[in-house]
Formats: C-alpha cells, structure tokens, sequence
C-alpha cells in the first residue's frame, strides 16, 4: 500500500504534535515540582501543543520532510528552566533532563498497546488501517525522540544527565562544548555516524513495542515502510 503526501500528513501529524508537546511539559512539570516557577509563569506549565509550538519545528520542517522524504521529524520551544530556583540544581537537573526522554518512552509504549488493540479488530476497515499505521508513526517518533535526547550531546537531554552525573570540574569543562553542540550533531550526521550510533537502540527499543504490540519485528518493518 502507497500513500500520497496528504495520507503520510494525516498519519504522522498526531504522533509528532503528542511526542514533542508532552516530552516538553514533561520537562515543565518536573520542574515546577522541584521548585521552578519559569515554565509555569510562561504559560508552559501546559499539555496544550499551541504552548509549546515552534512553527518551524512542530509545523514546517515536519511537513516538508513528510513531502520529500516520507518521513517526519520536528521539534518544539524548549521549556525555559532557571536552575537558581532548584534546591538541588545539579541533581534536580538530572530528573528534569530525564522526564523529556521518558515521557516519549512512556508514549511509544501507549501507542504500542493502541496498536495491539487496533490489531485485534476488523484489518478491513481503512478507519483501523488508519489507526495502525498512526500508531507505528507514534511507535517511530517517540523511540527516535527517546534515543536521540539521551546521547550525551549538548544541548540534548543527555548532556544535561551526564553533566549532573559528572564531577563538578569535569561538568564544567564538558559544559563548555555547549556552543558547539548543534555543529557536532550535524557532522555526526553528514559522515553518517549518528545513525551508526543510534540505529541499534532504535532497533532495540522498536523490538520492545513490537512484543508489547503483540507483532512480529518483520511486520513492524513492514508498517514502518508504508509510512516512509
């Protein structure tokens, strides 16, 4: 089965408005509970995606990249954290980095059991169709989201995990490559190595919601493809 741009758009356009918007008022919420107003005060505090929309990364860039490539990627404003508010700041750090990631682990595993319920109901229904292959789209994003914030780059979350982990005087050296991070993420990808380096924990963890999906790995693959 082929779908035309306007179908891949309807497929992918609530897995990725979900993923980033509650990956950041994940952010936001840890962070007002462990005393951080700044998010709240800045109407962040929020699971409403128009909070949290970047026209250029939750819009335009997902849309065009569905258009010419068949896939989809974006992003959203980043939650604004003041670390002078925290008790703790290095540590409280670390959880507030970590929610991002886990609430799209947290998605893929729901988005998983959607599809296992979809499964189980009449595959003849374009309504059902409809609902798995949204549901593989929010497996994709949520796992890529997942992995890609946990590399231990700024300013990915990460980096905001390993510099609280890391002694003070190694954290603020490592720190400092923050300027740098956006370019080191790029390289890494024109030369390759960032799918070389992610490509395996995409798999691992897509193996993981295809058990609790209840589907074979070659079946994910095979939804995975009509989508592309």
């Amino acid at each position: 089965m082929e779908l035309n741009s306007m179908q891949l758009i309807a497929v992918w356009v609530l897995p990725i408005v979900f993923a980033i918007t509650v990956h950041e008022a994940a952010h936001a919420y840890v962070a007002f509970y462990y005393g951080d107003q700044t998010a709240k005060l800045q109407g962040r505090l929020s699971l409403n995606p128009l909070k949290h929309l970047d026209w250029m990364g939750t819009v335009i860039v997902p849309v065009l990249m569905i258009v010419f490539t068949g896939f989809a990627f974006g992003w959203a404003k980043p939650v604004p954290i003041d670390g002078r508010n925290l008790k703790n700041p290095r540590k409280d750090m670390i959880w507030i980095a970590f929610a991002g990631p886990f609430s799209n682990f947290v998605m893929g595993l729901l988005w998983a059991l959607i599809l296992r319920v979809a499964l189980s109901m009449d595959l003849q229904s374009m309504a059902v169709l409809f609902v798995i292959l949204t549901a593989v789209a929010g497996i994709m994003i949520n796992t890529i989201l997942l992995v890609l914030n946990l590399l231990p780059l700024p300013p990915l979350d990460g980096s905001r995990i390993l510099s609280g982990l890391l002694p003070v005087r190694l954290a603020i050296q490592y720190n400092k490559l923050e300027p740098y991070g956006f370019f080191i993420i790029i390289a890494l990808m024109l030369f390759g190595l960032l799918g070389f380096i992610l490509n395996p924990l995409i798999i691992l963890f897509l193996r993981m919601m295809a058990d609790v999906s209840g589907i074979p790995m070659h079946l994910m693959i095979t939804f995975l493809q009509t989508i592309r």
